[in-house]
Order: structure tokens, then sequence, then C-alpha cells
């Protein structure tokens, strides 16, 4: 409820040191409150009406939806969309995972198990079991950006499917390394002496 104020008188300075005594009026303005507002019922019928005409134009016409009719028709995902999981391949058809666990760490949902063996090669391991939870996974995409070898990946372009069963919505190693292609990025990087190895570049010297 609105309430009316008196003007009130106050004492200002002024620039020259002085007081300037003035009025200062408060000016009341009323709520927007009438009957129609009040009951409701006007308001109520209105928007029966706009959900009424949405209906009866998608009855006949299907003006206003936007529906696609899967799986008959299907849209094209986008270029960065995370999709299901691949894991690359090397020249010589080998994963390029080398279980460094950087994945299964940074995953927030705890989804990825990878138990590593050994390769022969004492400089690094391999997956023996790969296994990503698709169901816990909640597409965040880290452990792609975590992954030093580029082995693992989310362009497949492959949503999740609806599974009957828990189990059938774990992917192995064997499923996600039938998505995956021969990578072209440097296996293990450039190496720690990789700033040696960069051009020299001239410092910016600012104009004096």
């Amino acid at each position: 409820m609105s309430t009316h104020h008196a003007p009130s008188t106050t004492e200002a300075s002024s620039s020259t040191g002085g007081k300037v005594r003035g009025k200062i009026g408060v000016r009341v303005v009323g709520r927007p409150d009438s009957l129609e507002q009040r009951i409701y019922l006007p308001e109520v019928i209105r928007g029966l009406g706009v959900t009424a005409k949405h209906f009866f134009a998608n009855l006949f016409s299907r003006k206003y939806t936007v529906t696609v009719q899967y799986p008959e028709q299907k849209l094209r995902y986008p270029d960065r969309n995370r999709g299901l999981h691949r894991l690359m391949l090397r020249d010589d058809g080998q994963v390029r995972c080398v279980a460094c666990m950087l994945c299964p760490t940074v995953c927030p949902a705890h989804c990825i198990t990878i138990v590593p063996e050994e390769t022969g090669n004492g400089n690094e391991k391999r997956p023996r079991i790969f296994e990503i939870d698709e169901l816990r996974c909640v597409v965040c995409g880290l452990c792609v950006e975590a992954c030093p070898c580029d082995a693992i990946r989310m362009d497949s372009g492959v949503h999740a499917p609806a599974v009957d069963y828990r189990g059938d919505a774990i992917q192995t190693k064997i499923d996600m390394l039938k998505r995956g292609t021969h990578s072209v990025a440097t296996q293990g990087g450039v190496g720690p002496d990789w700033r040696e190895k960069q051009p020299t570049v001239k410092q910016y010297d600012p104009p004096k």
C-alpha cells in the first residue's frame, strides 16, 4: 500500500559555503491495481486462448512445431558436438593410449576404468582394459583435454544409444577402437628440450 510523505525541509551547503533552505517533495505513484487483475479470470482466459490457438494450428497444419521425426529424420550434429568416445590409432595400428591414467583422474563422474599392462618397451605401457560407462559420463570432454597423446576423442558424431541393460552402455576398448582412425599428432610430444628447439623470437621493445 502506498503512503504519502509530507514535503520535508532540508539544509544543503552551497558552493559558497552558506546554507540554503529548500523543500524536497515526494511524488506518490499508485500501484496498477484493478478488479480485472485481482480476480485473475481474464488473464487465465487469455492464456488458455493462446494455448488453444497453438494446439489447433499444430493439429491441422503443424505451424508452430519444430519436432524432428527421429529416426526417419535426423539433424546434422555440429562440428564440436561431443559424441561417443573413440580411441585413436598409431601408424602401426595399435592404440595410442599409454595408460598414463590422466583421463580417469580428471573425470568428474569416475566413469573411466583403465587397467594397464606392459608392452615390452620400458618407456611406456598400454591399456589392457579400457572401459567407459556412458550412462555415468557427463559429456564434459575433460578426458579429451587431459590426454597428452591424442588417444581419446569425442568427435565420433555418434550419440549414446538407448539401452535396456546398464551393462550395454559400457563402451569397451574394442568398441572405441572400431570408431578410431589414424592420428597424425606427435606421440609423446616434442620432448623436454622444446624450448631449445623453438625459433628465437625478438622481444618487444616499446617505443621511447
